[in-house]
């Protein structure tokens, strides 16, 4: 039997992963695009996926939600859907209670932890009720916000502070401020896109993320960036963000933050497959950012990179994405 070691004690069972026959996944849909504010990276990560299912011999189709509607799944004989849809109407649970009520099976976690994963602020919450480490934060609610507050809260969060949108993917809305007028500036901008708004501390040091696979945690990654942070453009558009995989922590450091990651996903009732994002501070310890339940597959994406670093081919990692359905 092959096996991949990960980075805690469990094992990648490549033989498993290819032991299942192409037409024993049936009719796919790989959905991909929607409407959310992600629909360009989805299109990509989608296709990538799409052309690895159909090489790998899997009766796979593209399916976008902008153009069609679901209860097309039914009538053209889909057996299972993999989700690549980045984001709101994809992310967030709502396709996946449509989906349960079609008992169609479809890939990765269920309505209520894409639901908690894709709200920063509830995951945040039930992280900090497990003593689960995150950054100190407070929240912005459009409804009653008044920007003289912003010097009060820069005081409280220190000289550095993260506004980011509540259930937006992708760094979308997002800015570091280091005065109140720039933190009053910012959450108006990300009021455009949410109506509450996560204030979090700023950590200075280093960005790591560890992807998750059928409850194991594969190597982690850390980034650099010469922008501000790693924003939209440093994830997708800019060749100037590095990767580092192995991300030269120690062992110990390593099977640390894989214990973490597996503990984070699962308080929030993750499933399948997934990404835990960090940030380390000068003193070593590590900081939860956010989970992803439908992470990105692009060539520039994270998840693969990881995979390969654990000898996982895309398309390995695009079928075992699919087993998740069932």
């Amino acid at each position: 039997m092959t096996s991949i070691n990960a980075t805690n004690t469990n094992a990648i069972d490549v033989d498993a992963i290819e032991s299942k026959a192409p037409a024993g996944f049936g009719k796919v849909a790989v959905m991909f695009g929607g409407r959310s504010a992600e629909r360009e990276v989805s299109l990509r990560s989608g296709q990538a996926v799409l052309n690895a299912l159909v090489g790998a011999g899997v009766n796979a189709h593209g399916f976008d939600p902008a153009d069609r509607q679901l209860h097309e799944l039914v009538e053209q004989k889909f057996d299972r859907v993999l989700i690549m849809l980045h984001g709101r109407g994809g992310e967030d649970g709502s396709l996946q209670g449509a989906l349960q009520q079609m008992n169609m099976p479809y890939t990765g976690t269920g309505v209520l932890g894409s639901a908690l994963c894709m709200d920063k602020i509830r995951s945040k919450q039930v992280w900090q009720s497990l003593g689960l480490p995150t950054a100190n934060y407070e929240i912005a609610d459009k409804r009653d916000f008044n920007a003289a507050n912003c010097g009060d809260i820069m005081t409280r969060l220190g000289d550095l502070v993260m506004v980011k949108p509540a259930q937006e993917g992708s760094s979308i809305g997002m800015a570091k401020v280091s005065n109140a007028h720039q933190l009053a500036a910012a959450i108006q901008q990300a009021f455009e896109y949410d109506d509450k708004v996560l204030l979090e501390q700023f950590i200075q040091g280093s960005e790591y993320t560890v992807s998750l696979l059928n409850g194991i945690a594969l190597p982690s990654i850390s980034m650099s960036t010469p922008r501000d942070f790693y924003d939209y453009e440093a994830k997708y558009q800019s060749n100037s963000t590095e990767y580092f995989c192995p991300s030269g922590l120690s062992d110990e450091q390593e099977t640390d933050l894989a214990q973490l990651a597996l503990n984070a996903f699962d308080a929030v009732a993750g499933s399948g497959w997934g990404r835990i994002d960090f940030m380390q501070d000068a003193q070593g310890q590590f900081y939860l950012l956010e989970a992803n339940t439908v992470p990105g597959m692009t060539e520039k994406s994270l998840v693969p990179l990881a995979a390969k670093q654990a000898g996982l081919s895309f398309a390995q990692l695009s079928l075992a994405v699919l087993a998740t359905a069932g």
